[in-house]
């Protein structure tokens, strides 16, 4: 529940709480906090328990952790009916980024040039993805790019 308060906090909130409410009234206070506490989950596991019977049968391994959207996609993606894991397996990202940057730059990537060799009717000419500034004259406007604004 406080994972993230660290013990400097702790002995910070401790102090701040002995300050405001005296030692005297400090353990009473404490109790009612718990007391409180205890209530709340004790009220929230009767709701759960209720809508649990409410449901029917067909709902009894119904976990209300699953309604995180979180929880629901990692459980679902676990699930390897989709054969998604598979499709995980088959894609190899260091060589598809190597085959981008190998564009990019103008040469022929390995893959790309094993496929050209093969097949019969390539054009062998290569796409040049950079971009070249044209001089423009000194009344001419540049082009204007609409998805560029």
């Amino acid at each position: 529940m406080f994972n993230d308060i660290g013990p400097l906090e702790l002995v910070t909130l401790v102090v701040l709480a002995v300050l405001v409410f005296g030692p005297e009234k400090l353990p009473k206070m404490i109790q009612d906090v718990t007391r409180t506490i205890r209530k709340i989950r004790d009220f929230s596991e009767s709701a759960k328990a209720d809508i649990r019977e409410e449901l029917g049968p067909e709902f009894k391994d119904f976990e209300f952790e699953d309604l995180n959207p979180k929880t629901f996609i990692r459980k679902q993606l676990d699930n390897d009916e989709l054969g998604l894991k598979e499709i995980r397996n088959g894609f190899d990202l260091k060589k598809e980024m190597a085959d981008v940057t190998d564009a990019v730059h103008g040469r022929e990537s390995e893959s790309s040039a094993s496929s050209s060799s093969s097949s019969s009717g390539s054009t062998g000419g290569t796409v040049d993805m950079t971009k070249k500034r044209e001089k423009l004259d000194q009344d001419e406007r540049p082009p204007f790019d609409a998805d560029a604004t």
